[in-house]
């Protein structure tokens, strides 16, 4: 057990938390004035900042890996914390597609992205100033090239701790969790949390609870328990992200936290509601589980969007 997921999830973790902190580095050197324009053209309302999140996290089809850049962005003092607000509430409905598709996988990726950003960066030490290429475009490329080493440092860690996975189901893992959900919603919404904290995929957690539910393992709102609670999970992501980093980085994380918790604390009693609604929606139970997770993301966005305008938030620089 030592070997098998005690030092992979110890190594995924450093390997996470240096790809942070070199992201955060390179995107303070790189960005300058043109990042800052256009974050502020892209986020200078909460609602804006939704919307553009929503098509950005569904494009990635990775909430943690928006979240995560936000936090870099933030400690690297190139976002204000008001303007993360919608970032957050946009990656919860934009990460609906995944579930809704079951698309692709960002981090599979993730060595590719490494090893391509990695040459770029070096090449800019060896390739000779020109008059198409000068010092000031290479070094843009320069600290473009680390900071996309960084990202995918990021996702390194997340695929090394998620190399776990067969070793916790080989152990009875994921069967334990099962059965212990059939007791009751409350233990299936904490197994969610726990298990999508454990793994550091939602995406994962709710596709097994779509795949039981499709062939009648688990009933529908013991599904929609545990992908509840799979949203509560994707926090602890965010909040090791936060490590290190500046105060307003940790408030990132922090509203993260509170979007999904308060989440869960509203709709955990409208469960067998929100069932009733989905089973209206679609006839695949698969599907209505998905349908569950739609739902419950738009609508905590959508609930918590007008608290982005208190003056008491947008006083938080």
């Amino acid at each position: 057990m030592f070997t098998t997921i005690f030092i992979p999830m110890a190594l995924g973790l450093a390997v996470f938390l240096l790809g942070m902190k070199v992201m955060e580095a390179a995107l303070h050197q790189w960005a300058g004035q043109y990042l800052k324009t256009l974050l502020e053209r892209f986020t200078k309302t909460p609602l804006r900042g939704m919307i553009a999140s929503t098509g950005i996290t569904a494009a990635m089809q990775s909430s943690t890996a928006v979240t995560v850049i936000t936090i870099g962005l933030v400690n690297a003092g190139l976002m204000r914390f008001p303007q993360t607000l919608g970032i957050i509430l946009g990656t919860n409905i934009g990460t609906c597609l995944t579930t809704e598709l079951i698309g692709l996988n960002l981090h599979k990726h993730s060595l590719s992205i490494f090893m391509v950003s990695l040459v770029i960066w070096l090449s800019t030490f060896v390739l000779p100033d020109l008059p198409a290429y000068p010092q000031l475009w290479k070094r843009h490329v320069r600290n473009g090239a680390l900071a996309v080493v960084g990202f995918s440092c990021i996702l390194l860690g997340l695929e090394v701790m998620q190399s776990i996975i067969p070793h916790l189901r080989s152990r009875g893992l994921f069967a334990w969790f099962v059965q212990q959900s059939q007791s009751s919603l409350l233990w299936a919404m904490i197994a969610g949390a726990i298990l999508t904290a454990i793994i550091h995929s939602g995406v994962l957690t709710i596709t097994m609870a779509m795949s039981l539910a499709s062939v009648q393992v688990i009933s529908l709102d013991v599904g929609i328990a545990i992908i509840i609670g799979a949203n509560v999970g994707t926090c602890v992501t965010a909040l090791i992200a936060s490590i290190g980093g500046s105060r307003y980085g940790g408030y990132v994380a922090w509203t993260h936290i509170l979007l999904n918790v308060g989440g869960a604390l509203l709709f955990y009693p409208l469960i067998g509601s929100l069932g009733t609604i989905v089973s209206w929606m679609a006839d695949s139970p698969s599907l209505q589980v998905a349908r569950a997770q739609t739902i419950f993301n738009i609508a905590c966005s959508l609930i918590a969007l007008p608290l982005c305008y208190t003056p008491l938030i947008r006083r938080l620089k």
